[in-house]
């Protein structure tokens, strides 16, 4: 088979690779390495930041989880250590980008490398963009579920990450918007409570 087939082939793999995360948590359909990868690119292609180079961006969240169509999707959960997720992650990198002219085969590795490494703006903005997609996907998963604040430890484990102030804003818009679909479902439940207690009125 064609080197170039075979490379886009493994890609195409992530299209079946579920996001472990969203699985550990029982979520219904849900998203696939590379519907997360495609956010993160439109995320990137919209960012206004003119510091940033954008092409680089949205290549890096291209790039970043390539790995997963060999390892698949590791979570914390999973209890395998930072230095085992690299290691297999790099042998998978290199596998991948083997099939591949040296151009290419080093352009690909480098940006998996230089965001892995965290090595250049580019590579922590597009960590933060990570951090949101994931963030975002939660809110849709708890709104899809009608069960606002289900997912609430995916908002935990971000805390103190958002340093962009486009990211900044984004989040605090979100976190509103999750805000107050948790009281709206908490007010009726406080109105029901007050009235078991109050108990029947007077006849």
């Amino acid at each position: 088979m064609d080197n170039m087939l075979k490379f886009m082939k493994l890609v195409g793999q992530l299209k079946r690779v579920p996001r472990t995360g969203w699985v550990y948590r029982n979520v219904k359909h849900p998203e696939s390495v590379s519907d997360h990868m495609y956010r993160m690119s439109v995320m990137a292609l919209t960012i206004q930041d003119s510091s940033i180079n954008k092409e680089r961006c949205m290549k890096l969240a291209v790039v970043h989880d390539l790995a997963e169509c060999i390892v698949g999707d590791i979570a914390p959960a999973d209890n395998v250590s930072k230095a085992e997720k690299h290691r297999r992650e790099k042998e998978a990198m290199m596998h991948i980008t083997g099939l591949l002219s040296e151009g290419l085969k080093k352009e690909l590795y480098e940006l998996w490398e230089e965001y892995e490494t965290q090595s250049s703006p580019e590579a922590k903005l597009v960590k933060e963009f990570d951090q949101l997609e994931m963030i975002l996907q939660a809110h849709e998963y708890e709104e899809l579920e009608g069960r606002p604040g289900r997912l609430q430890e995916f908002f935990s484990s971000t805390e103190g990450k958002f340093h962009h102030p486009e990211v900044l804003q984004l989040v605090r818009s979100l976190n509103e918007e999750r805000a107050q679909q948790m009281a709206a479902v908490r007010q009726p439940n406080s109105e029901n409570n007050t009235d078991q207690m109050s108990g029947p009125g007077p006849s």
